[in-house]
């Protein structure tokens, strides 16, 4: 079963591509996605690997937390389940509460 990885303090530079390629050497990418932010579109600094087995996904762990990656020192670990988020209200409708 696959095991879904955050990945921290990437590059706001990196692709998905480069994502998916520095975890291809500890195992099988299922998916490799760079968040972008929706009203700026530039990177969060953060996205998600799939790897297909949990021994490849406790190998990218184990090698690729703390390594230095285009400078900046990446954050591995296990991802957490997604939590609901509230209700969303628009700016205007929160002004007028």
């Amino acid at each position: 079963m696959a095991k879904k990885l955050f990945i921290g303090s990437l590059p706001y530079s990196t692709t998905d591509d480069e994502l998916e390629a520095l975890f291809a050497a500890e195992g099988t990418v299922v998916s490799a996605k760079v968040i972008f932010d929706r009203e700026t579109g530039r990177s969060k600094g953060f996205g998600f690997v799939e790897m297909e087995s949990d021994d490849e996904a406790k190998a990218a762990i184990e090698k690729l937390n703390g390594s230095d990656f285009g400078g900046r020192s990446l954050v591995v670990n296990e991802a957490r389940p997604q939590q609901p988020r509230g209700e969303r209200r628009s700016f205007s409708e929160s002004r007028e509460n």
